[in-house]
């Protein structure tokens, strides 16, 4: 892609609120199922985030940057959406992510 940084940065951050978004319609979509399937989840996101932003000296907590993530605090997305995982997703959770 023949484009500068500052439209590059722009059409980043832009893909990123939209995953953002993407995932705030699919609270069905459990964590642990994220972490099977890609390595990653929502936490991931927001544990990224704070590190970026410890990273330049800006001051994010660890709720902040999960609530930026899943647009509600942390604990009310748990209690909303949360499912207990099964033992199938905890073995593959297991297998793959060595326990993460």
């Amino acid at each position: 892609m023949a484009i500068d940084d500052k439209t590059r940065t722009e059409l980043e951050a832009a893909v990123f609120r939209r995953l953002l978004e993407h995932l705030r319609a699919r609270h069905d979509v459990q964590n642990i199922d994220l972490m099977n399937l890609a390595g990653f989840c929502r936490n991931c996101l927001s544990n990224w985030m704070k590190e970026e932003a410890d990273a330049k000296g800006v001051v994010v907590s660890k709720d902040e940057s999960r609530e930026a993530v899943y647009g509600m605090p942390y604990e009310t997305w748990k209690s909303k959406y949360q499912g207990a995982a099964s033992p199938e997703q905890m073995a593959a959770m297991k297998k793959a992510q060595g326990g993460h």
